[in-house]
């Protein structure tokens, strides 16, 4: 059954499946789960523990074979599996598929992997661990969702923050949760006056904010300029290449084109996105500034194309600006 991260803390309160997968891109809250899995299964006397990280040419056979052989220290243990990213091949599949129609009754399965895509989440072995254990997925904290996952997170540690305060915190750490908290860590030492405003907020924190190309073009998407400008100067200052970034961007404009299945919520954006647009044929247009931007990256046109790219992203938002083309003679200019 698929459990929501919420929800973990009270089933394993009440029970302990013998098998669970957890899966997601938010490394602390992957850690944080798999942790509470473990601490729970250390309170019903599973004494030992057993580490396999799946890499290139890793046997999954010798999953069933740590699953079956004799304990030396313990009658209960862990098998906790690491899979690198989220590749589950066809043995992989016999393995996991075969173990869950009889799991051991002394070990408990934990396997963790980077965020699966939707075909593997409708892939046979994974509805044989839906059958036979506990699926724990996690989803990325969205810029709209921060504020609440960071009061949760404050009150848990007897912080309290004013509301532009708690805005401002939730701008400085943005993308990067585990640097959140880090710096709570550092506000609950602090000691300072509470509710905590942000003059007082800005002596202690540091700007933790990690952005990668995916966060900015969900931002685009979303119809958020002030957001786009601040992560396009967040890579910019971090040394993200010009062309990383371009290229991400128009592979997720062909990949609209193509009209490929979305996750709902990413849907949702990109519905947002085309309305702005007006329809997917307008992508073109879209797609051959983004070849002038290319063009001026690469010294063939004149200009600064890291101010193109903002452009051309800030207009994909929503704001009101003059389009690459209509400056195209000066680009061109000898």
């Amino acid at each position: 059954m698929q459990v929501k991260p919420a929800d973990l803390g009270p089933h394993l309160a009440s029970s302990l499946a013998p098998v669970y997968f957890v899966s997601g891109d938010e490394t602390l809250l992957v850690e944080e789960a798999c942790d509470a899995v473990v601490a729970a299964a250390r309170a019903q006397e599973f004494g030992e523990r057993s580490v396999l990280y799946v890499e290139k040419g890793f046997n999954w056979n010798d999953v069933l074979q740590n699953v079956s052989s004799m304990s030396l220290f313990s009658e209960r243990r862990i098998v906790d599996v690491r899979v690198s990213g989220n590749k589950f091949d066809k043995e992989a599949s016999e393995v996991l598929r075969e173990y869950t129609k009889r799991p051991a009754d002394d070990t408990l399965l934990l396997i963790r992997c980077a965020r699966l895509e939707p075909r593997q989440r409708s892939s046979a072995w994974f509805k044989a661990l839906d059958k036979a254990g506990v699926i724990v997925l996690i989803w990325p904290v969205s810029a709209a969702e921060l504020p609440r996952w960071l009061s949760g997170r404050l009150a848990d540690a007897g912080v309290e923050l004013d509301k532009e305060a708690l805005q401002y915190f939730s701008q400085r750490v943005e993308g990067n949760l585990l640097a959140a908290v880090q710096e709570i860590e550092k506000l609950k030492l602090a000691a300072l006056s509470e509710p905590i405003d942000v003059p007082s907020l800005t002596s202690v924190l540091e700007d933790s904010a990690h952005y990668d190309t995916f966060v900015l073009i969900d931002a685009v998407f979303a119809g958020e300029p002030d957001r786009v400008s601040r992560i396009v100067a967040n890579l910019r200052q971090e040394g993200i290449a010009l062309f990383a970034i371009l290229g991400a961007v128009t592979s997720q404009l062909r990949r609209l084109q193509s009209g490929g299945k979305l996750p709902p919520q990413r849907q949702r954006l990109v519905n947002r996105f085309l309305e702005r647009l007006g329809s997917v044929n307008a992508i073109d247009r879209v797609l051959s500034q983004c070849a002038l931007v290319d063009q001026q990256g690469k010294g063939q046109l004149l200009g600064d194309a890291w101010l193109s790219l903002e452009n051309l992203l800030l207009r994909m938002a929503g704001a009101r600006l003059p389009s690459l083309e209509t400056q195209l003679p000066y680009f061109k200019r000898a």
